[in-house]
C-alpha cells in the first residue's frame, strides 16, 4: 500500500517503518471514517492496550526491583492511562494523520484527548502485529521515555486525589462546573470550577472538559495542601 508524504513523515516520528502499512493505515482509522472496504482501529486499541501494559510493567519492574505491588500500581495507572497516551501522542503529531469523517473532524476531532489516546494504542498494537514485541517495546520506551523513570508513588490522577481527599475529611465527591465555553465548535475551550461542599473552589481552562477537570481540581488540591 502507497503511502501518503504526511503518513511517512508520521512513520519517522515513530521510530518504526511498517512493512505491513495497510496495519498502519488501520490504526489512524477512526470508527467515523469507516467504509465497506475499511476497518476502524478499535480492536487494534484492545491490543495495543495490553501490550502497552505488559511494556510498562517491565520496565517498572526492571527499574526498582524493591518496590511493591503497592507502589508499582499507581505508578502503572499514570504511565498507561488515556492521557499519557493522548500526549505522547501530541508529542508525535499523531493527530495530523488520523483519519476521521467529517463530523468528527468539524468537531475538532484531531484534538480530542480520547481519540488520540485510542489510536496512539492501536499504534502500539500495530507495531506489535507488524514486527514483533520486541519491536513495540523499543518505540515506546524511546516515545514514553523519561515518564517512566520520573513517575511518581501516588500517581493518581487530580479528579481521583481529590475525592480521596474530601472523602477522609467526610465531605461528598466534589463538583465540577462548566463556567464557560468559548471559541467554534471545532476548537472549543472551557473553563471549570472544581467546588468542594465545604466552600473551596479552583478554576481552570483548557481545550476539553476532561483536562479543564483535572487541572481545575489539581490546582485546589495544591491550595488545600498549603493551606
Amino acid at each position: 500500500m502507497k503511502l501518503s508524504a504526511e503518513i511517512k513523515a508520521f512513520q519517522t516520528r515513530l521510530g518504526h517503518e511498517f512493512t505491513a502499512t495497510e496495519l498502519l493505515i488501520r490504526a489512524l482509522t477512526h470508527s467515523s471514517m469507516v467504509t465497506p472496504n475499511r476497518d476502524d482501529n478499535q480492536r487494534l486499541e484492545f491490543l495495543g492496550d495490553r501490550v502497552l501494559g505488559l511494556v510498562m510493567s517491565e520496565a517498572l519492574l526492571s527499574q526498582d526491583k524493591g518496590a511493591t505491588e503497592g507502589q508499582l500500581a499507581p505508578r502503572f495507572n499514570a504511565l498507561v492511562r488515556k492521557e499519557a497516551c493522548a500526549d505522547v501522542a501530541r508529542e508525535i503529531d499523531l493527530g495530523a494523520v488520523l483519519k476521521l469523517g467529517r463530523s468528527e473532524m468539524l468537531s475538532g476531532g484531531r484534538r480530542k484527548e480520547a481519540l488520540l489516546g485510542d489510536a496512539m494504542e492501536a499504534v502500539i498494537a500495530a507495531i506489535y502485529l507488524d514486527a514483533g514485541f520486541d519491536a513495540a517495546r523499543a518505540v515506546v520506551l524511546r516515545l514514553w521515555g523519561a515518564r517512566i523513570g520520573e513517575v511518581k508513588d501516588d500517581a493518581r490522577d487530580a479528579k481521583t486525589a481529590l475525592q480521596e481527599w474530601a472523602q477522609a475529611r467526610g465531605l461528598p465527591p466534589p463538583d465540577y462546573i462548566e463556567l464557560r465555553r468559548k471559541g467554534p465548535d471545532h476548537a472549543p475551550v472551557f473553563t471549570i470550577s472544581a467546588q468542594l461542599k465545604s466552600g473551596e473552589s479552583a478554576e481552570a481552562t483548557a481545550g476539553s472538559k476532561r483536562q479543564a477537570e483535572q487541572t481545575a481540581a489539581k490546582a485546589l488540591l495544591a491550595r488545600l495542601q498549603t493551606d
